[in-house]
Protein backbone atom coordinates (compact mmCIF):
# COMPACT_ATOMS: atom_id res chain seq x y z
CA UNK A 1 0.00 0.00 0.00
CA UNK A 2 1.83 3.28 -1.20
CA UNK A 3 4.71 1.82 -0.65
CA UNK A 4 4.51 1.28 2.87
CA UNK A 5 5.75 -2.14 4.63
CA UNK A 6 5.00 -3.87 8.23
CA UNK A 7 1.37 -0.89 8.65
CA UNK A 8 0.46 -2.64 11.75
CA UNK A 9 4.02 -2.60 13.57
CA UNK A 10 4.14 1.30 12.67
CA UNK A 11 0.68 1.59 14.24
CA UNK A 12 1.70 -0.41 17.83
CA UNK A 13 4.37 1.49 17.38
CA UNK A 14 3.21 4.86 17.16
CA UNK A 15 0.80 3.96 20.09
CA UNK A 16 3.65 2.76 21.79
CA UNK A 17 5.75 6.30 21.66
CA UNK A 18 2.69 8.42 22.35
CA UNK A 19 2.01 6.76 25.62
CA UNK A 20 5.30 6.95 26.55
CA UNK A 21 5.79 10.61 28.45
CA UNK A 22 8.54 12.54 26.68
CA UNK A 23 8.95 16.63 26.09
CA UNK A 24 5.48 17.06 23.91
CA UNK A 25 3.67 15.42 26.86
CA UNK A 26 5.66 17.26 29.05
CA UNK A 27 5.15 20.41 27.47
CA UNK A 28 0.90 19.82 27.21
CA UNK A 29 0.57 19.03 30.68
CA UNK A 30 2.50 21.64 32.01
CA UNK A 31 -0.10 24.28 29.87
CA UNK A 32 -3.08 22.36 30.24
CA UNK A 33 -2.15 22.48 34.29
CA UNK A 34 -1.55 26.52 33.78
CA UNK A 35 -3.94 27.75 32.01
CA UNK A 36 -6.51 24.97 31.54
CA UNK A 37 -8.07 22.67 28.98
CA UNK A 38 -7.81 25.06 25.86
CA UNK A 39 -4.20 25.57 26.33
CA UNK A 40 -3.80 21.90 26.32
CA UNK A 41 -5.53 21.36 22.86
CA UNK A 42 -4.09 24.08 21.32
CA UNK A 43 -0.84 23.42 22.22
CA UNK A 44 -1.05 19.94 21.01
CA UNK A 45 -2.55 21.19 17.83
CA UNK A 46 0.62 23.02 17.54
CA UNK A 47 2.83 20.34 18.05
CA UNK A 48 0.57 18.46 15.32
CA UNK A 49 1.46 20.96 13.06
CA UNK A 50 4.89 20.82 13.53
CA UNK A 51 4.71 17.47 13.01
CA UNK A 52 3.42 17.81 9.60
CA UNK A 53 6.50 20.20 9.07
CA UNK A 54 8.77 16.93 9.83
CA UNK A 55 6.50 14.75 7.72
CA UNK A 56 6.89 16.89 4.27
CA UNK A 57 10.76 17.40 4.94
CA UNK A 58 10.98 13.91 5.71
CA UNK A 59 9.29 13.29 2.37
CA UNK A 60 11.15 15.16 0.64
CA UNK A 61 14.42 14.49 1.76
CA UNK A 62 15.08 17.63 3.83
CA UNK A 63 15.04 16.29 7.07
CA UNK A 64 17.91 13.68 6.00
CA UNK A 65 19.83 16.60 4.90
CA UNK A 66 19.74 18.19 8.55
CA UNK A 67 20.73 14.94 10.39
CA UNK A 68 24.06 14.74 8.16
CA UNK A 69 24.97 18.18 8.97
CA UNK A 70 26.46 18.90 12.32
CA UNK A 71 26.44 22.21 12.13
CA UNK A 72 22.53 22.19 11.06
CA UNK A 73 22.06 19.84 14.10
CA UNK A 74 23.95 21.83 16.80
CA UNK A 75 22.14 25.15 14.94
CA UNK A 76 18.62 24.25 15.78
CA UNK A 77 19.72 22.17 18.82
CA UNK A 78 20.67 25.66 20.55
CA UNK A 79 17.39 27.66 19.22
CA UNK A 80 15.11 25.17 20.20
CA UNK A 81 16.97 24.99 24.28
CA UNK A 82 16.98 28.99 23.96
CA UNK A 83 13.19 29.07 23.34
CA UNK A 84 12.57 26.88 25.68
CA UNK A 85 14.54 28.50 28.50
CA UNK A 86 12.73 31.43 27.37
CA UNK A 87 9.50 30.52 27.89
CA UNK A 88 10.33 28.66 31.15
CA UNK A 89 12.33 32.39 32.54
CA UNK A 90 8.94 33.93 31.15
CA UNK A 91 6.32 32.03 33.61
CA UNK A 92 8.87 31.53 36.61
CA UNK A 93 8.29 35.22 36.68
CA UNK A 94 5.17 36.39 35.69
CA UNK A 95 3.63 38.20 37.96
CA UNK A 96 0.12 37.68 38.84
CA UNK A 97 -2.91 39.94 37.56
CA UNK A 98 -5.51 41.09 40.22
CA UNK A 99 -7.59 40.50 37.97
CA UNK A 100 -6.36 37.08 36.81
CA UNK A 101 -9.33 34.68 38.68
CA UNK A 102 -12.01 37.03 36.76
CA UNK A 103 -10.39 36.93 33.52
CA UNK A 104 -9.28 33.56 33.30
CA UNK A 105 -11.69 32.19 30.98
CA UNK A 106 -11.56 35.26 28.67
CA UNK A 107 -8.05 35.04 28.29
CA UNK A 108 -8.08 31.43 27.79
CA UNK A 109 -10.35 31.92 24.61
CA UNK A 110 -8.65 34.95 23.65
CA UNK A 111 -7.68 34.97 19.85
CA UNK A 112 -4.99 36.41 20.70
CA UNK A 113 -3.66 33.91 23.41
CA UNK A 114 -4.83 30.98 21.17
CA UNK A 115 -2.60 32.07 18.58
CA UNK A 116 0.14 32.24 20.52
CA UNK A 117 -0.50 28.62 22.45
CA UNK A 118 -0.66 27.46 18.88
CA UNK A 119 3.07 28.77 17.98
CA UNK A 120 4.62 28.34 21.27
CA UNK A 121 3.50 24.58 20.69
CA UNK A 122 4.37 24.46 17.06
CA UNK A 123 7.73 25.98 17.42
CA UNK A 124 8.47 23.82 20.41
CA UNK A 125 8.43 20.83 18.18
CA UNK A 126 10.23 21.78 14.99
CA UNK A 127 12.90 23.30 16.87
CA UNK A 128 13.28 19.99 18.43
CA UNK A 129 15.89 18.36 16.85
CA UNK A 130 15.41 14.92 18.36
CA UNK A 131 12.17 15.43 16.40
CA UNK A 132 13.87 15.65 13.34
CA UNK A 133 16.19 12.85 14.09
CA UNK A 134 13.12 10.34 14.75
CA UNK A 135 11.48 11.23 11.81
CA UNK A 136 14.41 10.28 9.74
CA UNK A 137 15.59 6.70 11.42
CA UNK A 138 12.01 5.39 12.79
CA UNK A 139 9.98 6.61 8.97
CA UNK A 140 12.34 4.51 6.44
CA UNK A 141 11.66 1.04 8.47
CA UNK A 142 8.20 1.12 7.38
CA UNK A 143 8.85 2.27 3.44
CA UNK A 144 9.20 0.10 0.80
CA UNK A 145 13.45 0.00 -0.49
CA UNK A 146 12.33 -0.39 -4.23
CA UNK A 147 9.00 1.44 -4.05
CA UNK A 148 8.71 4.21 -6.83
CA UNK A 149 6.47 6.36 -4.42
CA UNK A 150 9.02 7.03 -1.61
CA UNK A 151 7.25 10.65 -0.57
CA UNK A 152 3.87 9.47 -0.83
CA UNK A 153 4.55 6.66 1.46
CA UNK A 154 6.23 9.41 3.93
CA UNK A 155 3.17 11.58 3.53
CA UNK A 156 0.75 8.84 4.57
CA UNK A 157 3.07 7.28 7.61
CA UNK A 158 3.19 11.00 8.53
CA UNK A 159 -0.41 11.86 8.66
CA UNK A 160 -0.93 8.58 10.23
CA UNK A 161 1.32 9.85 12.86
CA UNK A 162 0.07 13.30 13.21
CA UNK A 163 -3.26 11.88 14.02
CA UNK A 164 -2.60 8.98 16.46
CA UNK A 165 -0.23 11.82 18.32
CA UNK A 166 -3.08 14.40 18.08
CA UNK A 167 -6.05 12.35 19.63
CA UNK A 168 -3.44 11.17 22.37
CA UNK A 169 -1.75 14.66 23.47
CA UNK A 170 -5.83 15.69 23.21
CA UNK A 171 -6.73 13.19 25.95
CA UNK A 172 -3.49 14.13 28.09
CA UNK A 173 -4.71 17.62 27.81
CA UNK A 174 -8.20 17.37 28.81
CA UNK A 175 -7.19 15.00 31.31
CA UNK A 176 -4.49 17.15 32.96
CA UNK A 177 -7.20 20.33 32.18
CA UNK A 178 -9.10 18.88 34.96
CA UNK A 179 -6.07 20.06 37.80
CA UNK A 180 -6.49 23.57 36.71
CA UNK A 181 -10.29 23.94 38.00
CA UNK A 182 -9.31 22.26 41.40
CA UNK A 183 -6.93 25.39 42.10
CA UNK A 184 -9.50 28.44 40.37
CA UNK A 185 -9.78 30.85 42.30
CA UNK A 186 -6.33 30.28 44.20
CA UNK A 187 -3.54 32.72 42.62
CA UNK A 188 -1.14 31.65 45.11
CA UNK A 189 -1.68 28.40 43.90
CA UNK A 190 -1.63 28.70 40.33
CA UNK A 191 1.76 31.43 41.12
CA UNK A 192 3.45 27.92 42.62
CA UNK A 193 1.82 26.04 39.24
CA UNK A 194 3.49 28.35 36.90
CA UNK A 195 7.11 28.59 38.75
CA UNK A 196 7.11 24.43 38.51
CA UNK A 197 6.03 24.44 35.21
CA UNK A 198 8.61 27.11 33.87
CA UNK A 199 11.05 24.87 35.73
CA UNK A 200 10.32 22.13 33.75
CA UNK A 201 10.58 24.37 30.60
CA UNK A 202 13.90 25.38 31.53
CA UNK A 203 14.84 21.60 32.31
CA UNK A 204 14.10 20.83 28.89
CA UNK A 205 15.89 23.67 27.12
CA UNK A 206 18.78 22.82 29.56
CA UNK A 207 18.70 19.27 28.13
CA UNK A 208 17.76 20.10 24.85
CA UNK A 209 21.04 21.81 24.49
CA UNK A 210 23.31 19.18 25.70
CA UNK A 211 22.14 16.65 24.24
CA UNK A 212 24.15 14.55 21.36
CA UNK A 213 23.53 13.40 17.92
Amino acid sequence: MFGITHFEFFIVAVFLLNVTPGPDTAYIVGRSVAQGRGAGLMSALGISAGCCVHSLACAFGLTALLAASATAFTVIKFVGAIYLIYLGVRLIFAKPDADETRGEARAAGAPKSLRQLFLQGFWTNVLNPKVVLFFVSFFPQFVTAGTDHKALAFLTLGAVFVVMSMLWNSFVAWIAGSVTRRFSGKPSVKKWLDRGVGSAFVGLGIKLATASR
